[in-house]
């Protein structure tokens, strides 16, 4: 009796019929809907499969390690005209599961057989599986009361799914020669939260970091730092940095003169309207000089950006000051620029989410660090080195849009 399907005998013509041509709007980048916590899914072709890898960041704190994936599930044709879904989840094997394209950019996943996904011992075995799984160490290796009950909570909430999941399609970020360093995806410290995957993207004089995975405090979607290009940092020498009293004065600073910034445009905006409404019967001609007014504003913005990038040395010497709490002591000790930015801080359950003045370190092409002055805490992000294919956005508003779409998953 054949068990596999009879490749060589199978036509190209059924292959791209039945399966590839049939799945080709779920290949690419996605984000499944779990709860706060979200994920990375990478839909391939692979001879002749269909799989769905499932992305997750290198076990706490290790962030230059590379990316850990495991297999959500297949398509296959286990006989000409027929595809077959299989669910990979678990620990038994492969076994009969459903995919459901909901639209273009939406699917769903549902496992048939979910008792492949019980283990003998229990759900305590389940527990400990996952826990080596996702943290690569034991329950009674990790000491601190919180962390323990961050870790259980996200276990229950995630194994409930079952592998039956709804995603949504991500891209990856537009690219501008401009640009401070490549956008990409990268994976950050988040203190007891572990690792997390954080997609940075540049728009005009700011940049984003958004959140693909998140937490009960901050979300999957949610834009987790700002960055200010038009406000540079020049960091104290050594000795002084070390003082966070010092570095926190001059952080501050900037933000009341991005806060005086902020008025002072709100004002100027107010009496173009009320020039604009005093001048109706001739709007035409009170138009022009606004437009002219606005693009000298982003010019000389891009400027000052570009001359604080000009003018910085090519590197020069970094250290966390003291009090600074970070996971991860072997961070880069030499940084190219800083630039002003604020971090989204919240309780849990995202309640009272704010937003909280911070320093952007710029390590190198690859890393980068955040430090946040409320929590005297600092996070470092590394890029992922992941080729994916079928990602790229149809267009900076296609991006802009996905963008919008995920962060109001969880407002």
């Amino acid at each position: 009796m054949k068990i596999l399907p009879d490749y060589e005998h199978m036509e190209y013509r059924d292959v791209y019929t039945c399966l590839l041509h049939r799945y080709r709007h779920i290949l690419g980048l996605w984000q499944p809907d779990i709860g706060p916590y979200g994920g990375l899914l990478n839909v391939v072709v692979d001879g002749l499969f269909i799989i769905g890898w499932m992305y997750l960041p290198p076990h706490d704190p290790h962030v230059d390690d590379p990316m850990r994936f495991k297999p959500l599930f297949r398509i296959h044709l286990m006989e000409r005209k027929s595809a077959t879904v299989e669910c990979m989840y678990g620990h038994k094997g492969p076994h009969n599961g459903h995919i459901q394209i909901v639209k273009k950019d939406e699917f769903s996943t549902k496992c048939n057989q979910t008792d492949h996904h019980r283990m003998s011992g229990g759900r305590q075995e389940e527990f400990r599986t996952w826990l080596r799984e996702e943290w690569g160490r034991t329950l009674e290796d990790i000491f601190h009361e919180h962390m323990q009950e961050l870790i259980l909570m996200k276990f229950i909430y995630t194994s409930q799914y079952d592998n039956c999941l709804t995603y949504r399609r991500i891209y990856l970020p537009p690219s501008s020669p401009d640009d401070l360093l490549n956008p990409g995806l990268f994976k950050g410290t988040y203190g007891s939260h572990g690792l997390e995957i954080v997609m940075l993207s540049f728009h005009g004089k700011k940049a984003k970091g958004t959140k693909i995975t998140g937490d009960p405090n901050i979300p999957a979607g949610q834009q987790t730092v700002e960055i200010d290009l038009a406000h540079p940092i020049q960091l104290p020498d050594i000795e002084n940095l070390r003082n966070f009293n010092e570095l926190s004065r001059i952080v501050l600073e900037v933000q009341e003169q991005v806060r005086r910034e902020q008025q002072q445009q709100e004002e100027e905006e107010g009496q173009d309207e009320e020039e604009g409404r005093s001048r109706q019967g001739d709007s035409q001609q009170a138009e022009p000089p606004a437009q002219g007014d606005d693009a000298g504003a982003e010019g000389t913005e891009a400027a000052g950006a570009a001359a604080a990038q000009e003018s910085a040395p090519n590197s020069q010497p970094f250290v966390l000051p003291v009090g600074v709490i970070s996971r991860n002591e072997d961070y880069p000790r030499t940084c190219r620029m800083c630039f002003y930015g604020t971090g989204l801080i919240a309780g849990h359950g995202f309640t009272s989410p704010e937003r909280t003045p911070g320093i952007f370190i710029l390590f190198d092409d690859d890393r980068f660090g955040f430090i946040w002055l409320e929590l005297k805490s600092f996070s470092l992000y590394s890029r992922i080195k992941v080729s994916f294919q079928n990602a790229e956005a149809p267009s900076r508003e296609a991006f802009d849009e996905m963008l919008k779409n995920i962060q109001s998953m969880t407002t």
